[in-house]
């Protein structure tokens, strides 16, 4: 994903722990209060925070954009990211020209032009973090101490961001 500059030491952190992943969870609330998560590709962290996602606009998602979930995960560095806030649909021309990638090119085939083609995005208002110790065996070694100990031992920091 790509990340423009941030301007404020939270949305620096949340970057910095986003930038590698180009999945993110998405979760919303359907018409009968069920939670729904799906994929989706990360396109970019925009400079005010927000994260873009091309969309089909007939989706049922994009008309239940007033609460979202978005989660990041990375079993292999012991990174994860749960951010909450809402979303809003973009129609622009231009700017789906300009984030256009061919990963999307077969559920959009006739390119940024496809006429169901529409952008998300996701405007966060906190986010929540765990980064363990990178190393798997690093990550063991800590769970069987903190086991051992009955208490967490080495297993990383855990922060909230609640200004984004």
């Amino acid at each position: 994903m790509k990340i423009q500059p941030q301007h404020t030491g939270e949305r620096i952190k949340l970057g910095e722990l986003i930038e590698d992943y180009d999945i993110a969870m998405l979760t919303f609330i359907d018409a009968n209060g069920t939670l729904i998560s799906q994929p989706m590709g990360a396109l970019e962290m925009d400079a005010h925070g927000a994260i873009w996602f091309f969309t089909d606009v007939t989706s049922e998602k994009t008309k239940h954009l007033d609460a979202l979930n978005l989660a990041f995960s990375g079993e292999s560095d012991g990174v994860y990211v749960s951010l909450s806030g809402y979303g809003e649909l973009e129609l622009s021309e231009a700017r789906k020209r300009e984030l256009w990638t061919p990963f999307v090119q077969p559920w959009f085939p006739d390119g940024p032009e496809s006429p169901t083609l529409g952008l998300l995005k996701f405007v966060p208002y906190t986010a929540e973090y765990w980064d363990a110790p990178h190393s798997k065996v690093v990550r063991l070694f800590a769970m069987a101490a903190s086991i051992a100990a009955s208490r967490p031992i080495g297993l990383g920091d855990h922060e909230r961001l609640n200004h984004l």
